[in-house]
């Protein structure tokens, strides 16, 4: 997936870093952007697919980690929240990565 990202002009810092916030799946830097990736498979849509699982309870607990991260780095830039959706279409897994997907609530 880092390969993926890549491609998309992410660079990958963290993976599966936790702390008393909570854990956030990858860290990344888009130029001078910090961006916190949650990401999610589904193998059906049924329910609204892979961006549908980040509910608002799923966002506050990401908010609360990012916080946490923004906070021990010191970090002072800007900051956003992105979804890297893993989907199952015509039988092959493909990503999709939705920027800004959510904003931080206060």
């Amino acid at each position: 997936m880092a390969r993926w990202l890549a491609e998309e002009g992410l660079v990958v810092v963290e993976r599966n870093h936790r702390n008393a916030g909570g854990e956030l799946d990858l860290v990344a830097r888009d130029g001078e952007t910090l961006v916190f990736l949650e990401v999610k498979s589904r193998s059906r849509t049924d329910y609204g697919g892979a961006l549908a699982a980040i509910d608002r309870r799923k966002r506050r607990r990401l908010v609360r980690a990012a916080r946490a991260y923004v906070a021990h780095r010191r970090w002072k830039g800007p900051c956003r929240f992105d979804v890297v959706a893993l989907e199952r279409v015509d039988g092959e897994w493909r990503y999709r990565r939705y920027a800004s997907a959510f904003e931080a609530e206060e």
